[in-house]
């Protein structure tokens, strides 16, 4: 099984989350060994993907260089990352991903009409070797041994259209696509008004996020799916992970996890080598990967 990239460059124009402006997001073909690049066209900088450029978790996953940062980049490397995309350059031209409708289900269906192309290098994958997590109270995030790649999230927030809800998914691009992309951010009412008086969620609408009040979704349209909060941290756990920068062979679980917690994993899975292993895919492992990203 070998690296990938794009077939050919796409782009699309979406609006910023916190800014409220437009933003011009353009992905392009890199050559094997690249891993994901993000540039900012407006200010000249490149952002490679990895753990050490992170530099805020609030709110969103935020990676800078240089004094320059760019925001709300989960949404999009889940979608990579569930495509298996090794190398990419990710080209905006503002401080921030546009959020399309606060899923991931934008990005799928410019990855779709990318294409993903094979490159001539082997594919690399991270294997879990010891079981790591990072707690916080009765929060905790952790990853462990296995022979797939499977998500178990749960959460509990004291609101009655929300409570407690768990979900499991079995990584594949097909599973992805199904049960996960569609699956759009919430926040409460509460939280949006306090925000935007700071300045912040500027672009935030029912059009792109589930919005709660203290009893009910605001939403006309109601819930994509039942449990779509909790398939949430999973779209988002997923793009958070692809921060290690490359796909791995493991489990990963949590509760009530954040972007914080999920950053503080990546970083305390690497410290120690002799947590994963590297490895170029064959075998079994190959032929199980290559069918999750066909």
């Amino acid at each position: 099984m070998t690296q990938t990239t794009i077939t050919k460059p796409v782009e699309l124009v979406g609006i910023g989350l916190h800014k409220g402006n437009p933003v011009r997001l353009r992905l392009e073909p890199l050559e094997a060994n690249s891993g994901i690049i993000f540039y900012r066209k407006d200010v000249g900088v490149s952002i490679p993907l990895r753990p050490e450029n992170v530099v805020d978790t609030k709110m969103a996953t935020v990676i800078g260089k240089d004094g320059y940062f760019i925001s709300t980049i989960e949404h999009l490397l889940s979608a990579v990352y569930a495509y298996g995309i090794d190398n990419l350059r990710v080209i905006v031209d503002a401080d921030e991903v546009p959020v399309m409708d606060g899923s991931s289900a934008s990005f799928c269906i410019l990855l779709d009409e990318a294409g993903v192309a094979s490159l001539e290098r082997p594919k690399k994958i991270m294997r879990i070797k010891k079981e790591v997590s990072v707690k916080d109270g009765d929060k905790y995030v952790k990853l462990a041994p296995s022979k797939e790649l499977k998500y178990d999230f749960t959460i509990r927030f004291k609101h009655p259209v929300i409570d407690k809800q768990s979900y499991v998914l079995h990584l594949s691009r097909a599973t992805y696509k199904e049960e996960i992309a569609r699956a759009r951010t919430f926040g409460f009412l509460h939280e949006v008004q306090y925000l935007r008086s700071k300045g912040l969620a500027l672009g935030g609408s029912l059009e792109n996020a589930v919005v709660l009040d203290e009893k009910k979704v605001l939403n006309s349209e109601g819930l994509r799916y039942t449990d779509e909060f909790v398939r949430h941290k999973i779209l988002d756990a997923i793009g958070d992970m692809s921060l290690l920068g490359m796909n791995f062979i493991g489990s990963y679980e949590a509760f009530a996890g954040s972007h914080d917690l999920n950053h503080r994993l990546t970083l305390e899975l690497l410290k120690d080598p002799e947590n994963y292993e590297v490895v170029e895919l064959s075998g079994v492992e190959e032929r199980e990967m290559a069918k999750a990203y066909a």
